[in-house]
């Protein structure tokens, strides 16, 4: 079930109203029916694989529980990842590690068989496994107690509003607010409804109509050269943005809407004025989750430079893994990774250069090239991400370079990539008042809360304005399908 489908908007009110309505002592056990009703309406077979994963992490919890040496809570511990991570690999990497295999081979005259699978990848496997495995760590290392009410782990895992694309939430976080007593409260209520908006606003307004143009460009990247090529791939930082985070933003504002605080998942990227800023503000919660059990355990910069560089560069390309079982994730990772590693190094002479030229650094002109700067490398590493395969990448940047062709910008042109003149329009003043909002939000202002402190009367305008520019200015797709997340595909 998509949130941008006819079906959740019957489906999320009904949970809500029965959520309110029925005792306290069963509202978890409707959340967890909702959630796995919600999940099945994708494919029902598939619960199969999201049950086996609450089963296994809650009784290897149980178990590093009722263990009585360090040597037995590490078996358990090593074989619930094993078991986790062998149904993640089958579904998502075993045909990316027979297709590599297969071409290895065939670069040495090897015929190797492949042993390609014709499998779904299931919907949101990636988030929920590491979201049951991080679980299962922090109760080995003794952060947390093992959760001995199966349904309410039950629901940690499969909580609908985050199921499949985050943000990936901490135990630590999420299981004590099952506990909680949520009764219905106006203004809380009002808030959720007010960020699903906003993500509605992101993904059918902004997310969807830019995908039009960038699609039409990328698909057909031959036929143009550097311009719109260029504007494609800042189009596609914008659809990419703005679908993920509309997404985050409807899952954080359903959450709010029956008592549960979601952990915020983007805090406005592309106003990064480094690499590394950028990774504290995107995907924070898969960031902060790569961070605490990939970087750190590796050594993070405990041991030197040099295996700092060795462990930031690892973390990086398995995130980049994360994404997708294909190179071209792998290399985007990898940009990343390189990116802060050549950052750091330069520190020092770029401090240098400041020095040297007397550069004015506390000043919103300075900060406003940096930003620039950081998104032209974000959005470049972006090339690889957009691609279908890494050879498609780099076909893209040389096509991009083959002509220089800014008169497409002035002889109208680029109204025949796939949007006219009036969505052009629209989608203009839509970035621009995407760009509004982060911008008031960087200056570490509620734009909720300001909304709060209008009357009445300006409030409802907002509303009622929101609610239609979203119903006349979405795209709803030819036959009025719902488009589905980028992020569902990881």
């Amino acid at each position: 079930m998509l949130f941008n489908s006819s079906a959740f908007l019957i489906f999320f009110p009904i949970v809500v109203l029965a959520y309110y309505i029925i005792p306290r002592k069963i509202k978890n056990y409707w959340l967890l029916a909702a959630s796995l009703f919600f999940y099945a309406c994708w494919n029902v077979k598939y619960l199969a694989l999201l049950l086996f994963s609450i089963v296994v992490t809650y009784a290897s919890a149980i178990l590093m529980g009722k263990a009585d040496t360090s040597r037995r809570k590490r078996v358990i511990l090593v074989l619930c990842l094993v078991l986790n991570f062998a149904v993640l690999f089958f579904f998502k990497y075993f045909n990316f590690l027979s297709d590599s295999v297969v071409r290895v081979g065939a670069r040495f005259g090897l015929i190797i068989p492949s042993l390609h699978h014709s499998f779904l990848l299931p919907v949101g496997i990636s988030f929920y496994t590491f979201q049951a495995l991080s679980y299962s760590v922090d109760v080995y290392k003794g952060d947390i107690s093992p959760e001995k009410n199966f349904f309410k782990y039950a629901l940690f895992v499969s909580f609908f509003p985050q199921l499949v694309a985050g943000p990936i939430e901490r135990s630590s976080n999420l299981l004590p607010q099952f506990d909680e007593e949520h009764r219905f409260d106006a203004t809380r209520v009002k808030h959720g409804l007010e960020l699903m908006l906003w993500g509605f606003f992101e993904k059918l307004v902004i997310a969807d109509r830019v995908a039009i143009f960038v699609d039409q460009i990328y698909d057909h990247y031959t036929g143009y050269a550097f311009f719109e090529i260029a504007l494609a791939t800042i189009g596609f930082a914008i659809q990419i943005y703005c679908d993920f985070g509309g997404y985050s933003h409807i899952a954080i504002g359903a959450a709010e809407v029956l008592g549960i605080k979601l952990s915020r998942n983007f805090e406005q990227p592309y106003l990064a004025v480094s690499i590394k800023d950028f990774w504290r503000r995107w995907h924070i919660s898969l960031s902060t989750w790569f961070r605490d059990y990939v970087y750190i355990p590796l050594g993070g910069n405990r041991k030197g430079k040099l295996r700092k560089y060795f462990n930031l560069m690892i973390t990086f390309l398995v995130s980049g893994l994360w994404h997708g079982a294909s190179w071209h994730y792998v290399i985007w990772g990898g940009l990343h990774g390189l990116y802060q590693i050549v950052g750091e190094l330069t520190s020092s002479l770029r401090a240098k250069a400041v020095a040297l030229f007397r550069i004015k650094t506390d000043c919103e002109s300075f900060k406003a090239i940096r930003i620039v700067l950081n998104f032209l490398f974000v959005d470049f590493a972006w090339i690889f991400f957009r691609a279908s395969r890494f050879s498609e990448a780099v076909s893209v940047i040389r096509q991009m370079l083959s002509a220089f062709n800014p008169w497409v910008l002035f002889d109208q042109s680029l109204y025949n990539c796939g949007l006219d003149r009036i969505n052009v329009f629209i989608l203009i003043v839509s970035v621009l008042i995407l760009i509004i909002v982060d911008l008031y939000h960087e200056k570490h202002r509620s734009f909720r809360e300001t909304l709060d402190r209008q009357n009445a009367i300006c409030r409802f305008a907002f509303y009622y304005l929101g609610v239609m520019l979203v119903l006349i200015f979405g795209i709803y797709g030819p036959t009025f399908d719902a488009s589905k997340f980028i992020y569902f595909q990881f």
